[in-house]
């Protein structure tokens, strides 16, 4: 993927001076009283920033947070808790400005926050008048927010086509590199993991990995739906039986191409769906008519794991049981650590994947954390992203 890199710019001398505005995504999750409570996105903005600032830019940085009206500012919406935080972790003040659109007073070396994007109008039409008026603003407009990469918007879309300079920040960088090794060029066999509740939101992201991957994994109600469509019983599993053929299609398609969906072989089950619920291991063919499969069960874990150990590139979107209930945790825990292991190339993505790599300690182990959950999504689906888009046809 061609596109101008923040980096490259610096590296050239060609920052200095200029007015940069920087697209960040700093939606961050907040407690009742507005205290951040969790802030690696915050975090992740911090080396372009830093960039700008050292060198020699004035520096103008805005984020989304939450889901405000338009036009209707309300205090639980304000990026303040972010400028605060922001402010700590580059050991300097960060001034947050409100009714920005229409000019920013900043000066080369200084950096300041603009007030939640999405509180302007037009801004998730993407308005054109608004989008003029963002680039008006800036001599290099700067997409670092690849979480919002999937959204054509003012200022992740209309702000790239009339900025002087569009180019795209390391965060979004190091994403385009991780998803075209992953993907494009990837190194073989690779084997993709998609787990979740249901086949239904997932579809098109299986179809588009049968043509590319050498094993699909499922996990999840998703493998659920692919055990009814081997001719196998799930009791009262979370399921879509009205998606067996497509399902049976995957498999077909995979196939044809010497490919594979690994079925579970066993499985965990529970009468319950709770923490303190009887935990059972039983064969796949021994899953009684009111059982509820939990996890995938040890002997699947282990076959899995073997061929993630073998595997030159691992993606990896969603749990493959419920791993919040330490009874049902364990197929996750195994694949997890398997990915750690591996020699291959691993990338993953999606909120619940994160939540499992933080549980088992992963984190330097996977080759590529995404920062982005439905723009991970959509890539794995094979869409082109809109921020990705307008920043190759400004490059060329």
């Amino acid at each position: 993927m061609n596109v101008l890199r923040f980096t490259d710019l610096c590296a050239q001398g060609k920052v200095t001076g200029q007015r940069v505005f920087i697209r960040a995504d700093l939606n961050v999750p907040q407690d009742d009283a507005g205290n951040i409570t969790e802030d690696t996105r915050i975090r992740a903005s911090v080396p372009c920033i830093r960039r700008a600032l050292d060198a020699g830019a004035a520096v103008m940085v805005t984020s989304h947070l939450g889901r405000p009206t338009e036009g209707q500012f309300k205090p639980e919406d304000s990026l303040a808790p972010v400028a605060k935080r922001l402010g700590e972790l580059l050991g300097r003040e960060v001034p947050l400005v409100a009714d920005w659109v229409d000019g920013v007073q900043v000066q080369p070396g200084q950096v300041v926050l603009l007030e939640n994007c999405r509180l302007n109008k037009g801004e998730k039409k993407n308005d054109e008048a608004l989008s003029r008026k963002l680039a008006a603003l800036t001599d290099i407009y700067v997409n670092d927010a690849f979480g919002t990469a999937h959204r054509a918007e003012a200022t992740t879309y209309g702000i790239a086509q009339f900025a002087k300079i569009a180019c795209a920040g390391p965060l979004l960088a190091a994403e385009i590199d991780a998803i075209t090794k992953a993907l494009a060029q990837p190194k073989r066999p690779l084997v993709a993991i998609v787990a979740g509740s249901k086949v239904s939101t997932k579809l098109t992201i299986l179809k588009s990995l049968a043509d590319k991957v050498d094993q699909l994994v499922v996990g999840g109600g998703i493998a659920n739906t692919f055990m009814l469509a081997s001719g196998l019983k799930i009791g009262k599993s979370l399921a879509e039986p009205d998606l067996i053929d497509e399902a049976k299609a995957v498999i077909d398609a995979m196939r044809e191409r010497g490919a594979g969906v690994p079925i579970p072989v066993d499985v965990v089950t529970a009468k319950t769906f709770a923490a303190d619920a009887a935990a059972t291991i039983k064969a796949a063919q021994d899953v009684a008519d009111d059982d509820l499969i939990l996890d995938i069960g040890p002997k699947t874990a282990e076959l899995l794991a073997a061929q993630l150990r073998e595997a030159g590139t691992i993606v990896w979107n969603g749990p493959v049981g419920v791993f919040e209930f330490d009874a049902f945790a364990n197929g996750t825990k195994v694949i997890a650590h398997a990915i750690a292991e591996s020699k291959a190339f691993s990338i993953a993505g999606g909120g619940d994947t994160l939540a499992a790599i933080a549980k088992y300690g992963i984190e330097s182990k996977v080759g590529y954390i995404s920062t982005g959950g439905g723009a991970f999504l959509e890539v794995l689906e094979g869409k082109k992203l809109p921020a990705f888009e307008i920043l190759e046809k400004r490059a060329s």
